[in-house]
């Protein structure tokens, strides 16, 4: 049984707050396709969306990065045609909040992917070397076999998401599927 995980693909992430830009712009309808791909065969399909407070002084992000996908704003919305995927799929697809990097810290991710008998995990989103690799390196460590779809992750640091492809394969043993190529290694 597999799973697809949608990681942070918020407006913030890809053009507000905190964006990516263009390397996540070009990615939308590859995460779109999949999305409705997964949704359509009865996969379990997670959107993980970072959430935070406004002015929260505590959370160590905060030191970090300028505040973003704050509860209630425009900048925390679903970006471009995966609003409207979510919403006709709305009873297909779990909304999962997340307040870390990784989708697995403080959530009850592992416990609804356990509970359907889930072994594969797909991930897609934002950002390559941030959230998408906090998210493959607990999923690793719990067990969980990983494919990365290489067409469909981005970042704001070309030289990070690079870095964290190869991590994905090297370290972590992951599948990074190229542009049109299947989970078994053909071509979609």
């Amino acid at each position: 049984m597999r799973a697809l995980i949608v990681i942070d693909y918020t407006v913030d992430f890809v053009t507000g707050a905190l964006p990516c830009g263009e390397p996540a712009i070009v990615i939308e309808e590859r995460i779109c396709g999949l999305t409705e791909e997964f949704a359509e065969r009865g996969d379990f399909v997670v959107m993980a969306v970072d959430l935070h407070e406004p002015d929260d002084p505590w959370h160590p992000e905060s030191k970090l990065f300028p505040p973003h996908n704050i509860r209630g704003t425009e900048g925390r919305k679903l970006y471009g045609r995966l609003a409207e995927v979510y919403e006709r799929s709305r009873s297909d697809i779990y909304w999962m909040d997340k307040t870390r990097y990784s989708a697995f810290c403080g959530t009850d991710l592992e416990q609804r992917l356990r509970e359907r008998g889930i072994t594969e995990l797909h991930l897609v989103g934002v950002c390559t070397d941030i959230c998408v690799l906090h998210t493959a390196v607990d999923a690793y460590n719990k067990g969980f076999r990983l494919v990365i779809h290489g067409d469909a992750v981005a970042s704001f640091n070309p030289a990070g998401h690079e870095w964290a492809l190869g991590h994905f394969r090297g370290t972590l043993g992951a599948e990074v599927l190229a542009a049109g190529q299947a989970a078994d290694g053909a071509q979609a």
